[in-house]
Order: structure tokens, then C-alpha cells, then sequence
């Protein structure tokens, strides 16, 4: 297997931590940015970013480019992507397996796609003019879904796998976002930890959610929950050390707060697995 980068444990980067990341500069090992908040030339977001990462490693993490989408993929958008690049020099790019509008018509939402061969053959080939255009491989997500096609032809597992390897692309898993589909669609989330290949996963998502009893939510407004801390030990002992960061958009908390969740991450990996030495 391949030697893939590694970090160690992140967090995702928002404003509201900005001025005590760079006044306390804490004991974490890197950040993600949320690619569309930094793509406006000039403001406070770049002028932050800039400086926080003269002191950590950074990944770019995006939602817009919808690549399950039947539009033609937004040229614009992507020069924005490759010039944001050039600027931060992440370790990693990545964005979401789904498709987000039509028509030009953006829905502000990750929707799934149907698991059949046209819908893999349709993404691979978006996923090779993405990574020719920007001159390196990409991540793709594994999304929560909250409905299904009648259509499917594999399972989502399948699905990822195949994309994966025909696109030689690289996978970020969102254990948090098999956890939710596995109970919205009762699936194992172990037999889908076993279908992903060990050799694409880069990088690990975890994050809270919001149970409705019948349904789970993908919110990102909470702390992990046991059930996805012990899928996330599953995965460590299927794939690895991996690089691993906790997403929270809503209700954040203090960063201290974050960074002792985070804690548990890096407790668990060390009982699992021999962490590679990184700079």
C-alpha cells in the first residue's frame, strides 16, 4: 500500500476561532478551510488564513463543485479553486460526491446520486477533467443521504470503490456520514468500512448530528457520539492511521472545547494504531 500523507488531527478552520488560534497558537496539528469562503479576492477570511497558516498545514475542503451534476462543470469556479491553491499551497483538495443543482440552479444541498454504472461512468469522467485541469489528484465524500433510487445497482459502498479506482482519485471518509445513512437506510456500517479500499482513504471526517427517532440529520451543531467514536476505531483498525479532523458549523463551542474532543481522536488512534512520524 501506497505511503499516503499524514497529518495527524485537525479541525475545520471558522472565523470564530481566528483570533485565538493566532493569539494562543494551540497544540494542533492542521486545519481545513471550506474552499468557497476563501475564493473573493481580498477581505478578512484570506487576510486570516494567510496568517494562520504561516504556523499549520492546511487542506481545502469544498462544496461546490457538484460533480455527480449533468451540468458542465463551472470552469470559472475552478480557476477560483486553482488560483486559491497557488495561495495556500494545501496538502490535499477535496469536495463531496453528490450533485448540488441543475440548470445552473444551485440547491444549497449535498444530494445523492443513484449507485448505477451510467452514474459511475458519468463521475469518473468529471473527476479526470477536474484533476487534468488543477494538475493533481482530488478526495471525494462520501455524503449523507436521506433517500434512495429504485435505480440503485450496487450498493453506496460499491459505488465509492469503483469511482475511486477508475478516477484513481482518493477517498475522505465521513464516518459520522456513514453512520447517519447506515440508520436512515439500514445498512451495516461495517460492511461499508470493508468495501472501501484501503489503499484511497486520506483523510477522516467525524462530527456530530441531530436524531429525529425515525431519521438521523447530518448538522455538524453537536459533539461525536459513542456509536460513531466506535465506527471511527473500526476504521483505524481497517485502513490505518489516517489523518482525522472533527467538521462543527453550528453552535460552536470555544476552540478549547473542540480541541479535548479532538483529544478522544488521537486517544483512540494510539491504542489502534502506530502513528507515522509527519512534520
Amino acid at each position: 500500500m501506497k505511503q499516503r500523507p499524514y497529518l495527524g488531527f485537525g479541525l475545520g478552520l471558522r472565523p470564530d476561532h481566528y483570533g485565538t488560534i493566532l493569539e494562543q497558537r494551540p497544540n494542533l496539528d492542521w486545519f481545513e478551510i471550506l474552499t468557497e469562503n476563501y475564493l473573493v479576492p481580498g477581505g478578512k477570511p484570506l487576510y486570516y488564513l494567510d496568517r494562520i497558516r504561516e504556523h499549520y498545514p492546511i487542506v481545502m475542503h469544498g462544496v461546490s463543485l457538484s460533480i455527480g451534476s449533468c451540468d458542465p462543470i463551472d470552469m470559472d469556479y475552478l480557476q477560483d479553486v486553482k488560483n486559491l491553491i497557488q495561495r495556500v499551497e494545501p496538502a490535499w483538495i477535496s469536495d463531496h460526491l453528490c450533485w448540488t443543482g441543475i440548470n445552473q440552479l444551485n440547491m444549497h444541498d449535498l444530494l445523492p446520486l443513484p449507485y448505477t454504472m451510467q452514474a459511475v461512468n458519468h463521475v469518473v469522467s468529471r473527476i479526470q477533467q477536474v484533476q487534468e485541469y488543477l494538475g493533481r489528484q482530488i478526495l471525494i465524500e462520501n455524503v449523507s443521504s436521506y433517500l434512495t433510487y429504485l435505480q440503485a445497482e450496487m450498493t453506496e459502498w460499491e459505488f465509492v470503490a469503483e469511482i475511486a479506482k477508475r478516477a484513481d482519485c482518493l477517498v475522505l471518509l465521513d464516518v459520522n456520514n456513514i453512520y447517519v445513512s447506515s440508520y436512515n437506510h439500514a445498512f451495516s456500517p461495517t460492511d461499508y468500512l470493508n468495501g472501501i479500499p484501503k489503499d484511497r482513504v486520506q483523510q477522516i471526517h467525524l462530527a456530530g448530528h441531530s436524531n429525529q427517532g425515525h431519521y438521523i440529520i447530518d448538522t455538524h451543531d453537536a459533539p461525536v457520539i459513542q456509536p460513531v467514536w466506535d465506527l471511527y476505531a473500526l476504521a483505524l483498525q481497517r485502513f490505518g492511521a489516517v489523518s482525522t479532523m472533527i467538521e462543527r458549523d453550528d453552535n460552536i463551542p470555544a476552540l478549547a472545547e473542540l480541541i479535548k474532543e479532538l483529544e478522544q481522536a488521537r486517544l483512540i488512534s494510539e491504542k489502534i494504531v502506530e502513528v507515522p512520524a509527519f512534520a
